[in-house]
């Protein structure tokens, strides 16, 4: 009893986590985009516009449950719950601090992109479902992206994973710390155990997978159908995409599924490649910044502040680039990014061998 109890609170958390999370950035993403756009973004509701998303949220719980009268109302009401589920049990294996991961999975990362690969069959279902010929353009376009950028995304995990000989993200992270479990060495010349901070991190370990990470990053905002890959929600041809006739809460759950996938894509960027939980700063001599600032309280600071950090830029990129058209879309999927994650990871395979033997 006390088991299902621990993990019913530990999901509850995290669900609240990410709806205060989802609160918080929705606000961010307006005032960054009125940022760019040079103008003020929310002002009237709350002091600068802080609780215009809380009120849309209100707004939206409140609002009745409409079915089309043509669709089909068992996959109609159950996408939004597939898509949103499979990105919140994404968020099981996923290592907070020391010691804090929901579940601490031999094959953590694969577990993680396993699920959350479910929710195109989700997307499908929205747009099959609304009977509507704009739902199901958009569900087409999202699934075809979808299943395309994971290539990529795929090889370039694999060519990290190839460095850290390990599918456990509480491990991958711990060997990219101080007195990490293996020897590190900064761009496979000199060790830096000891030393910690930035260098112990995989893209200095090595540097290819810097290159991977880009690589990474780019077809994760394609996995997020964020700008400049947001062509399944294209309003100016499809009107609002796969989720056109969602209102309500069940719209409420798409949104929410947006947003979680943002931040978990992100921080399956910095656990695998930059540091996790670990501190970038070395130690130095006498000057153990490493150690100070090591433990579960620093933890959560670094994890939260790297992965807020990369949600941020992607807002940023939504704002800043335009829409890319469908051909060239697949264009770089296919003739870049996948010939790309091949060659890091031939790069890895090479790097483990002659250089961190």
């Amino acid at each position: 009893m006390a088991f299902y109890i621990t993990y019913i609170g530990i999901g509850l958390a995290l669900f609240g986590f990410i709806a205060l999370f989802a609160l918080a950035a929705v606000y961010a993403e307006r005032k960054i985009a009125g940022f760019v756009q040079d103008r003020l973004g929310p002002m009237e509701t709350g002091r600068y516009g802080s609780l215009q998303t809380l009120a849309d949220i209100l707004k939206l719980i409140q609002k009745e449950f409409i079915t089309p009268a043509a669709a089909d109302k068992v996959l109609f009401i159950a996408a939004p719950v597939i898509i949103f589920m499979a990105v919140f049990f994404g968020f099981i294996a996923m290592p907070w601090a020391p010691g804090w991961v929901p579940a601490a999975l031999n094959i953590g990362l694969f577990y993680v992109l396993a699920v959350v690969s479910v929710d195109a069959i989700g997307i499908l279902m929205a747009g099959w479902g609304s009977n509507n010929k704009f739902s199901l353009l958009g569900s087409l376009r999202a699934v075809a992206q979808i299943v395309s950028y994971e290539i990529p995304a795929g090889l370039a995990l694999i060519a990290a994973v190839m460095v850290a000989q390990t599918l456990n993200m509480q491990e991958m992270v711990a060997n990219q710390g101080i007195r990490a479990t293996v020897p590190l060495h900064f761009l496979g010349v000199w060790e830096v155990t000891e030393i910690g901070g930035i260098l112990a991190w995989n893209v200095f370990q090595a540097p290819h997978l810097l290159v991977a990470y880009v690589l990474f990053f780019i077809a994760s905002l394609a996995e997020c159908n964020r700008a400049p890959f947001d062509i399944p929600e294209a309003e100016s041809e499809l009107v609002g995409g796969f989720h056109t006739e969602y209102g309500g809460l069940r719209f409420a759950f798409l949104f929410l599924a947006e947003y979680a996938m943002m931040f978990l894509v992100a921080m399956i960027g910095v656990v695998v490649f930059l540091g996790g939980w670990n501190t970038p700063l070395p130690n130095i001599g006498a000057l153990k910044l490493a150690d100070w600032t090591t433990g579960v309280i620093w933890g959560f600071f670094w994890t939260l502040s790297k992965t807020l950090f990369f949600v941020g830029v992607q807002m940023w990129i939504r704002w800043t680039l335009p829409r890319l058209r469908a051909d060239q879309l697949m264009t770089l999927c296919w003739k870049v990014l996948t010939p790309l994650g091949f060659l890091c990871m031939a790069i890895s395979g090479i790097w483990r061998v002659m250089v961190m033997v």
